[in-house]
């Protein structure tokens, strides 16, 4: 009988799956142990990179780094170096074939459906491959556990940690709506790039002011300030528009004072014109931020 019975990767930040091995095994204690695999995967943001779930026949052992994790389903007899093994090299194959964007964006389970054969051929290869080609490998895994082992829990407390007690009472839980940003305009790139220009230009000024103000009066604090304050406020815009953050209105209003106000204090150093620029650029950001929206998507993890 095979020892890695079943394998998936999964996000780590909501458990959505992305791809899984062919299941051939349904008794009764297998199909509890995937579902408690399931319930599992739903708390990994938990746990350390690395943990086992104990039951009577069956082991489930997960591996995460960064938003990605590796689950797998192994017989007791599987030693846990060649678990973990197994999960390392999967989670290298799956993270070198997909990038973080494509990771972070993926909003259907079951995404990277055409990674379900190198699954299968991962699997194979540990399952049937004998342990001494293996053997550098295992001995490096060994060695990490032996420094760190990994967290080590009961397919009960999968349960118990999901909310659901031994007499299997089951929680409904309403999925809640995933939010996504408009499409970025043209308009709203021009006012980016616009933004990052006003905020280098603040930033190189406020820097040079200050290496060659070391010695001068405290007066010249308040003009560095009017500098580096616009620098953080063009930056926070450009986090505004391109992310969805709670209070939106209030924060692009202030952002936009600070601009306004740091650019006035500074008359003198600037001219009326530089001063119009960056103002207007800070009020053109301030519209595109506004006036980009949020759509709501329903999450489809029901499917």
């Amino acid at each position: 009988m095979s020892m890695i019975l079943f394998a998936c990767v999964v996000r780590v930040r909501d458990g959505l799956p992305f791809s899984a091995s062919t299941d051939f095994y349904h008794t009764q204690d297998f199909l509890e142990c995937r579902r408690r695999l399931k319930t599992l995967a739903s708390r990994l943001a938990q746990y350390p990179g690395r943990g086992s779930a104990q039951g009577c026949d069956f082991s489930i052992h997960f591996s995460s780094s960064g938003d990605v994790a590796c689950m797998a389903i192994c017989s007791r007899q599987c030693p846990a170096a060649m678990a973990f093994c197994f999960l390392e090299t999967l989670w290298w194959e799956f993270t070198a074939s997909y990038d973080t964007t494509c990771i972070g964006l993926a909003s259907r389970p079951y995404a990277f459906l055409e990674f379900d054969s190198i699954i299968q051929k991962v699997k194979w290869h540990f399952n049937y491959v004998s342990s001494t080609q293996m053997k550098s490998s295992l001995e490096k895994i060994q060695e990490e556990l032996k420094f760190q082992p990994p967290t080590v829990l009961t397919l009960e407390d999968t349960d118990v940690a999901n909310g659901v007690m031994n007499g299997h009472t089951q929680m409904l839980l309403e999925p809640a709506p995933t939010f996504r940003m408009e499409p970025v305009t043209a308009l709203g790139v021009l006012s980016l790039i616009l933004n990052i220009m006003c905020a280098a230009l603040n930033l190189i000024r406020g820097i040079h002011l200050a290496e060659h103000s070391l010695q001068v009066a405290h007066e010249e604090i308040g003009n560095i300030l009017a500098f580096l304050i616009p620098f953080v406020a063009c930056i926070f815009q450009c986090y505004l528009y391109l992310f969805y953050s709670p209070a939106r209105t209030t924060k692009v209003v202030l952002m936009l004072l600070f601009i306004c106000l740091g650019n006035v204090y500074l008359h003198g150093l600037r001219n009326l014109w530089q001063i119009l620029f960056h103002i207007g650029v800070a009020f053109l950001s301030s519209h595109q931020i506004l006036t980009r929206q949020l759509q709501e998507k329903q999450s489809d993890c029901g499917v």
